[in-house]
């Protein structure tokens, strides 16, 4: 059975220690949360090629430069007050751009699916190898950022989560 990308990234996101290790990864290496998370669905499914990956990350570049950053550097900024009196609407309009901020990702993730593809989930002892692989491959596609020992505590992170979620 396969399960759409977006369900499987709110609850990969959700699971203990995720969220942490992917905001680490977007503040500290500037990787994408988005991309990072399609491969790590994708390669439930199968391996994510260098040029799969390659690809991805041109879409991925493309709706986070237009789209999703514009959307998320107007977020933080209604965090703070604007003029004195402004907390209730500023607050209200930033929960509109934090929705905004995520109906892009998740638009992007859908399109980062079709891209992959994925078949039948995988449920195999080569999964974390298979995943590392793919983060790595779009990470390094992303960026001459990607440290391999926090992407490996992801991935590591992830396939426990997997395990617990998929056990019979």
């Amino acid at each position: 059975m396969t399960e759409d990308v977006w369900s499987w990234v709110v609850a990969a996101y959700g699971a203990p220690g995720v969220a942490e290790q992917c905001l680490e990864l977007q503040d500290a290496h500037d990787q994408n949360v988005p991309l990072l998370l399609w491969a790590a669905w994708a390669a439930t499914h199968g391996p994510v090629s260098d040029v799969m990956a390659s690809q991805a990350a041109g879409m991925a570049r493309a709706w986070s430069e237009e789209v999703i950053v514009p959307l998320r550097r107007v977020r933080r900024r209604l965090k703070q007050p604007l003029s004195d009196g402004d907390t209730g609407s500023r607050l209200a309009l930033r929960e509109q751009a934090k929705a905004m901020e995520l109906q892009a990702e998740k638009v992007l993730l859908e399109q980062l699916a079709a891209l992959s593809g994925a078949g039948d989930r995988r449920s195999d002892d080569l999964m974390p190898a298979v995943m590392l692989d793919a983060l790595l491959n779009v990470a390094s596609a992303w960026s001459d950022d990607y440290p391999a020992e926090k992407l490996a505590r992801l991935t590591q992170t992830l396939s426990d989560w997997q395990k617990l979620r998929y056990k019979d």
